[in-house]
């Protein structure tokens, strides 16, 4: 979260140096205590049972509450020597008592290995990918000659291979190395590495997290790394690893070379690391699938697999749905099922109604609690919300996107069966003035990382890029811990990887939301997402509608009112008053600076999502000054006009 500090070096490191301490947060223990004696004796235990480890990995704890002290440590993979690495967590444990004396809390990362204990451990289970209170940086201050689109590019391409190596691997660590002479540029090493009690799919999340920090100056030096407690990265123009190199990186757009310094071929180590990467998660994809039918069973008797090429609806325009029956991606419910589940669709399971239809809470006979979305009947318009609905978000998988579980087709019935989320939607908090307390500073910053990443997932990560043209509050679902989740993907958009805009003559979405170049051309693009997240980030902070001009002053909508304060240095105005108490002034400015980012006026102004989730987890990153924002002297409406999951009411 970009509330806490950032350790950023400037100066070279030599191999085997201390890199960054962390210290607690001012909570000490007592002199000659339990504490104290709790953790020496992790320190006389920890290195020989990491260094002991076939994972180079371990973690401990010593004593009862309110004493417990538990600590994690890690080393480099590529550290041959037992006897170094025992000694390099010993150091950390002797470096903490030194610069963190009488902390409860330390995290010490040296360049052959990693600490961290705390009387907190919370950090051990389960892991947490998304922290940045360990958050460290170096960056070589030159820069590496050539063309900076290819050199970014090659950096890129070398660290996410990299990545996908370590991901597969038991001990979570790999490197690599690219040749990238034909490019006219150095040859460059790389490594990743991530703690080993990762699954692949959180190592692989964590590591593309860091590579998403980097920016257009970053990622052009001849030279870098970031670390976290769980996650690591580097590359150099020189070799700074021991050992061969786990795989060969060509760069993108040139064909494989002989490597002459290692034996492993780019045709073969790719197709090696395909097969790794792919085989894994395969085996444990089938197996859930594989559970989930069979724990399934007892409430599924009546489920009957629709196994059909295609089929036809009707509705204002006949159209033809494929739709397999057996696809491993959700499941297709009998329509007896659904009604059972909600009482056949009673008023006392009724969440609310959109523009899609009535959505119904449902109970199936294990216990799962789901959120029924039922098509209104004889909808032309609902259909085809329907039919993309199921064939994108199915096919999406991010945890911060809500769950598709399945549908039902029976008929004129058209159903969407989705998790169940028992917290209702964003706008039902932040615009209520008795709910909105309920929202700190902490959650609402969560809140707003989150929705970044899910977007940053659908423009970038996903197997489809996505722009999803309806993002607002309503559609920001609310798990039990208040997690957000982006819903309502019936206005979606998929491109293919060669193409990321496109123009419409039919505008939908919700005024207030869209961009100018959308609402008034058609004309949309990942940057209309943009928008609609910095209208989004505003409203959150401020606690106000966008339209809501009577709050605004003279200004006819929040955007206009938020820079207006910001310009004035008065944004502390802007700030909902229930969390101004307990606020931290400077993370609220950046975040009020980097929406008035996302809502300027022309679209190449906006940052990409991946420049803001860069922007909201690193300190490090200077802010440009916003322009002025769209809308500026237009009048914008609340009007709900093409929200196709319903509105504040209607929420899983």
């Amino acid at each position: 979260m970009i509330s806490v500090p950032l350790f950023l070096a400037l100066v070279p490191l030599a191999a085997g140096e201390l890199l960054a301490q962390f210290c607690g947060n001012g909570i000490n223990f007592t002199a000659n205590g339990t504490y104290q004696s709790n953790l020496a004796s992790l320190a006389a235990t920890l290195p020989s049972n990491v260094s002991s480890s076939p994972n180079l990995f371990a973690t401990a704890t010593a004593g009862g509450a309110p004493d417990t002290v538990y600590a994690l440590a890690l080393c480099r993979g590529d550290v041959t020597s037992a006897t170094a690495c025992g000694d390099c967590v010993a150091a950390s444990f002797q470096n903490a008592s030194r610069t963190c004396p009488m902390d409860r809390s330390a995290t010490i990362f040296y360049d052959d290995c990693l600490l961290r204990f705390s009387g907190d451990g919370g950090f051990l289970a389960p892991p947490n990918i998304t922290e940045n209170a360990t958050l460290f940086q170096y960056w070589n201050q030159e820069n590496i000659l050539g063309d900076a689109g290819v050199v970014a590019g090659n950096v890129r391409e070398l660290l996410n291979e990299t990545a996908r190596a370590a991901a597969t691997t038991a001990r979570r660590f790999a490197t690599g190395f690219m040749d990238a002479s034909s490019v006219s540029i150095p040859t460059l090493y790389s490594l990743t590495q991530c703690t080993p009690d990762l699954t692949s799919g959180d190592c692989l999340a964590c590591l593309r997290r860091l590579i998403d920090m980097m920016n257009s100056t970053t990622s052009v030096r001849v030279g870098g790394r970031i670390l976290v407690l769980r996650c690591n990265l580097r590359f150099e123009k020189f070799v700074f690893y021991s050992g061969e190199p786990t795989l060969r990186v060509t760069p993108p757009g040139s064909s494989p070379a002989p490597d002459p310094i290692t034996p492993i071929k780019r045709n073969k180590s790719k197709s090696v690391v395909i097969a790794a990467i792919v085989s894994p998660v395969a085996a444990v994809a089938l197996c859930l699938i594989v559970c989930y039918c069979f724990r399934s069973r007892r409430f599924r008797e009546g489920k009957r697999l629709q196994k059909r090429r295609s089929r036809r609806f009707q509705g204002e325009d006949e159209l033809v749905w494929e739709m397999e029956g057996e696809i491993s991606e959700f499941s297709v419910f009998d329509f007896h099922q659904v009604l059972v589940a909600t009482d056949n669709f009673s008023e006392e399971k009724k969440l609310g109604e959109g523009g899609f239809g009535p959505v119904y809470k449902g109970l199936l006979s294990e216990g799962l609690e789901i959120a029924v979305k039922r098509l209104a009947s004889h909808s032309g318009q609902g259909f085809i919300e329907f039919k993309n609905e199921v064939q994108l978000i199915a096919k999406l998988q991010h945890r911060n996107l809500v769950r598709l579980l399945g549908c039902c087709s029976q008929g004129e019935e058209k159903i969407l069966v989705y998790e169940y989320l028992p917290n209702k939607s964003l706008d039902f908090y932040i615009f209520d003035a008795k709910r909105t307390a309920l929202l700190d500073w902490n959650k609402r910053l969560a809140i707003i990382e989150g929705i970044a990443q899910g977007l940053l997932y659908l423009h970038k990560h996903s197997r489809l890029r996505v722009i999803h043209r309806d993002l607002k509050p309503s559609n920001i679902l609310l798990d039990s811990e208040m997690n957000p989740k982006i819903s309502d993907f019936g206005l979606a958009k998929i491109f293919s990887s060669n193409s990321n805009e496109g123009t419409t003559r039919r505008v939908a979405g919700t005024y207030g939301y869209m961009a100018p170049e959308y609402a008034s051309e058609g004309h949309f693009s990942p940057k209309s997402d943009v928008f609609s997240f910095g209208v989004i980030i505003l409203e959150i902070i401020s606690g106000k509608r966008n339209a809501s001009v009577h709050q605004c002053e003279d200004f006819i909508n929040l955007l206009g009112y938020a820079w207006k304060l910001f310009a004035e240095e008065r944004w502390l105005e802007l700030v909902d008053a229930s969390v101004v108490p307990n606020c931290q002034s400077s993370c609220m400015m950046r975040c009020i600076n980097i929406a008035l980012l996302c809502v300027q006026e022309n679209a190449i102004d906006r940052p990409t999502m991946s420049d803001v989730v860069a922007m909201l987890t690193s300190e490090s990153m200077v802010l440009d000054e916003p322009k002025h924002p769209a809308y500026f002297h237009v009048r914008v409406t609340n009007h709900d006009e093409s929200s196709t999951y319903g509105t504040s009411s209607a929420k899983m």
